[in-house]
């Protein structure tokens, strides 16, 4: 006998908070940061910002040739050093070391200012390992896509049989300063008008959480 429509009706209202309710736990809890061993370590010279709280759930050392950064918490890695006005190339090579529990991407920063507090702002550039990019830009709490989410493109090297993955990325407002160029292992994957992006500031390296990756040949030319 089908129950009558006023009951139908009812249930399916009752259900629907608990439905939501359930849906929202499930977001919040299903990938929580884990904090790396060691955390808190940091060579001499770098800054850290973390997305969440500090960055003792990270640890950051140095390698030969490069840095080997493991995240609890998504961070920001930057040299004051690096910072500066005017067009610049910049470039590091990503090594994904073994799977993440979900695609986090990771990537350079440009356009660096206000880092230590709540009104950041950077354009990041990011790849993860289903073999897309994303450009984006953050300021405060607010991010606005510049690339239409992610994108999958043919220059970004997929994660291999064992997890691991190895990617060169740059930056180039310097061959052409009228242009901001986004390049996966010497491919452009994407181009903007320099007016649109904010390129002066601080430039570095952006790892989002739960990853492990190597990052060798950092640099930033003026």
């Amino acid at each position: 006998m089908r129950a009558p429509f006023f009951t139908t009706v009812l249930l399916a209202a009752l259900a629907l908070p608990l439905a939501a309710q359930q849906s929202g736990s499930a977001r919040s809890h299903d990938d929580p940061d884990h904090p790396a061993a060691s955390g808190g370590a940091m060579p001499a010279g770098w800054s850290v910002r973390a997305d969440r709280g500090d960055a003792s759930g990270a640890a950051v050392t140095q390698e030969q040739g490069g840095l080997h950064v493991v995240t609890g918490p998504a961070i920001l890695l930057y040299r004051v050093d690096k910072s500066g006005k005017g067009p610049f190339h910049t470039l590091a090579t990503f090594t994904q070391t073994k799977p993440s529990a979900h695609a986090e991407g990771y990537g350079l920063f440009l356009g660096g200012k206000s880092l230590e507090g709540t009104d950041q702002q950077y354009t990041y550039f990011l790849i993860r390992q289903d073999g897309s990019y994303l450009i984006k830009r953050r300021e405060g709490e607010k991010t606005t896509d510049i690339s239409k989410g992610w994108v999958t493109s043919a220059a970004v090297k997929k994660a291999g049989a064992d997890g691991s993955a190895t990617n060169l990325l740059e930056v180039d407002h310097k061959k052409d300063p009228s242009k901001v160029r986004f390049l996966v292992n010497g491919q452009e994957v994407y181009s903007a008008d320099a007016k649109t992006i904010q390129s002066d500031g601080d430039v570095g390296l952006r790892v989002n959480h739960n990853l492990d990756v190597r990052v060798e040949g950092f640099d930033v030319h003026r």
